[in-house]
């Protein structure tokens, strides 16, 4: 008895003792963080900062003179608040589209029982690797008549080969083929039981490829680069990498009504955080599924 509750205690001191391993892991992890924080809460203090603390240099992590006169700028600028509406239109478009295609392409190659299951997914795993490159891309654009139209962003990239992968490898290892096989001897057509049992067991899945397509459409602006010219029709990103690249023009891209009032760096400190915090909200939504969905569909298949 003895030997065995020291062997216990043993065994329990070992898995309860810090490592040198365990503090690099955790030293590399909360460097990999900060990367992605601090640059954040720069941008952050700096949008509600005053024009002569940040013209000074003295904003770090902290806010100095606080203000909002840049958010109101924001608010009053027509475009700004335009183009932001306007692309929350396009990615909650974009994100149920790309998740109606990618779940109509994923179920039938999950399954053993589709016939030329092998030559459907090499051929699509195949745009994955291979290109046709931006002008035939323009010049194919052009033909559909879809150039400064709202569909050119949504139409091209609304089928993700990677999204879809993940989602085929989720349905394989996660949905038994007896609740199927039961449906069908039911009398369950394909799409009712895609509807009725495939589905409702994919939460987890769904979510995650939701907050990939939602968070790829909201910060893409190549797209609209090239086929976009009407200023009516440019997503926020693209108005936004604009302004950072041509800080000299950028205080004098608001309309007049907005008044600014605020110094360029202020101005466009403020217009990335206006652009980000929307995206940013989505994700509390959708984090409990998130990291099982990644987990079970990328690892497992």
């Amino acid at each position: 008895m003895k030997s065995t509750s020291k062997a216990a205690r043993k065994s329990y001191s070992g898995i309860n003792r810090i490592r040198i391993g365990d503090i690099i892991i955790v030293a590399i992890i909360t460097i990999l963080c900060l990367t992605c924080i601090v640059p954040f809460l720069h941008i952050a203090a700096k949008s509600v900062s005053s024009n002569s603390a940040v013209l000074a240099k003295s904003v770090y992590l902290w806010p100095k003179g606080f203000t909002v006169d840049a958010y109101k700028s924001l608010f009053l600028d027509g475009q700004m608040t335009h183009a932001l509406i306007y692309t929350v239109e396009i990615t909650v478009i974009f994100t149920i589209l790309g998740m109606i295609v990618t779940t109509c392409a994923a179920y039938p190659l999950s399954k053993k029982r589709l016939k030329g299951k092998s030559f459907f997914a090499v051929m699509i795993m195949l745009t994955m690797y291979f290109n046709p490159g931006l002008i035939p891309s323009y010049l194919l654009m052009k033909s559909l008549n879809l150039l400064d139209n709202m569909w050119v962003l949504i139409l091209p990239l609304m089928f993700s080969p990677y999204n879809m992968l993940i989602m085929k490898s989720f349905l394989q290892s996660t949905i038994p083929d007896s609740l199927e096989e039961s449906a069908f001897i039911d009398g369950a057509s394909n799409f009712r039981i895609l509807w009725s049992i495939v589905l409702p067991l994919s939460k987890p899945i769904i979510a995650t490829l939701s907050l990939f397509y939602a968070v790829g459409r909201w910060n893409a602006y190549a797209d609209a680069k090239y086929y976009i010219n009407i200023k009516a029709l440019q997503p926020i990103q693209y108005i936004l990498s604009n302004m950072v690249l041509s800080a000299a023009d950028s205080a004098i891209s608001l309309s007049e009504s907005a008044q600014v009032v605020s110094v360029p760096e202020v101005w466009q400190a403020a217009a990335i955080m206006f652009a980000t915090i929307p995206i940013i909200c989505v994700y509390p939504f959708v984090q409990k599924h998130f990291v099982k969905g990644v987990m079970i569909g990328a690892v497992k298949g």
